[in-house]
């Protein structure tokens, strides 16, 4: 039986890439995408999918989920939608992350999904105690867009689904329009300065991070919380290195390298181990293939735009 996919926030990177992966497989399932757009764009969206129906609004509109949920009947979820566009939108984080969150699950649970994928950020540990960080590490998120998401993860695994929560590391592909690599690009092929906070973050390529979504999307597949990532922990300052030699912009002084401001985290590496072990999976991608990839579909398909959960710090406009 062909399954049929409910994607929230499915116009995102993630959506969108997951919609072209299962398209070059041959396969075509019934989607329906809910996006309101905030942090995407419609034509992101593939034209060739017969079996695509994409609904514009907000999942923190109760009554348009449950519309979507009754009319669609889906058999499978996969949460992606999330709000981080404003760091100090506290509100709008509340109503899509948490309220939003909500609307989904009530949804769910009503008509009968039968798996259910949430997508979470690493943000949820907050300042971790060791890296790499294991799966079972105390969950201290301190920015709003990181509580927000973890109350919403919290709501999901006590919700008496057949759920899956994916703590991921920084996934990298094609739309990616969030965080160093997208803003790195851009500013050096416009001649514009950059810099580097002093910080280390995981990058998993598109790639792996779609062969474990496969793997997740099956009914039967493990339930619970796993971190999603290499493992291996890379700095900022290397991956403006690497993109920097890539599209042959490299300056001709060292790059400033500023200390994490108060709302980011000084180093966010996953340990991957109860993943590989229990869904068989592994990341195969390095970062410097990774990056090669993004820069080549940049210079095709250019960035649309650049957001951040993190406020720029003072003295820096970006």
């Amino acid at each position: 039986m062909t399954m049929k996919i409910l994607i929230t926030g499915g116009a995102g990177c993630i959506g969108a890439n997951l919609i072209d992966h299962w398209t070059a497989l041959g396969q075509r399932p019934d989607i329906l995408v809910i996006d309101n757009f905030a942090t995407s764009a419609r034509e992101a969206l593939p034209a060739n999918h017969e079996g695509l129906t994409v609904l514009e609004g907000s999942i923190a509109d109760r009554d348009l989920v449950m519309r979507a949920f009754e009319s669609f009947a889906p058999s499978h979820v996969l949460h992606a939608a999330a709000a981080y566009k404003d760091p100090d939108n506290y509100g709008e984080d509340g109503r899509t992350n948490v309220y939003g969150t909500g609307h989904v699950i009530e949804a769910s649970l009503a008509t009968g999904v039968e798996r259910f994928v949430n997508l979470q950020t690493a943000l949820c540990y907050g300042r971790p105690d060791t890296v790499p960080i294991p799966i079972d590490a105390p969950l201290r998120p301190f920015t709003s867009y990181g509580v927000s998401k973890t109350a919403g993860e919290m709501m999901v695994l006590e919700s008496g689904l057949n759920a899956v929560s994916l703590r991921l590391a920084n996934i990298t592909g094609p739309r990616l329009s969030i965080g160093p690599i997208p803003t790195f690009y851009t500013r050096l092929l416009a001649g514009k300065s950059c810099f580097c906070s002093d910080t280390v973050r995981d990058f998993l390529d598109m790639s792996d991070f779609l062969s474990l979504l496969d793997l997740s999307m099956k009914i039967d597949s493990p339930k619970g919380v796993y971190n999603v990532s290499t493992g291996v922990g890379s700095s900022i300052n290397e991956v403006f290195d690497i993109i920097a030699k890539l599209i042959d912009k490299v300056p001709s002084e060292p790059v400033p390298i500023v200390p994490a401001q108060a709302d980011d985290v000084a180093r966010v590496v996953l340990d991957p181990s109860k993943t590989e072990t229990e869904f068989a999976w592994k990341a195969k991608v390095s970062l410097e293939e990774s990056l090669s990839r993004m820069v080549n579909w940049y210079n095709i398909n250019g960035v649309r735009a650049v957001y951040a959960h993190l406020k720029a710090p003072k003295g820096h406009n970006f």
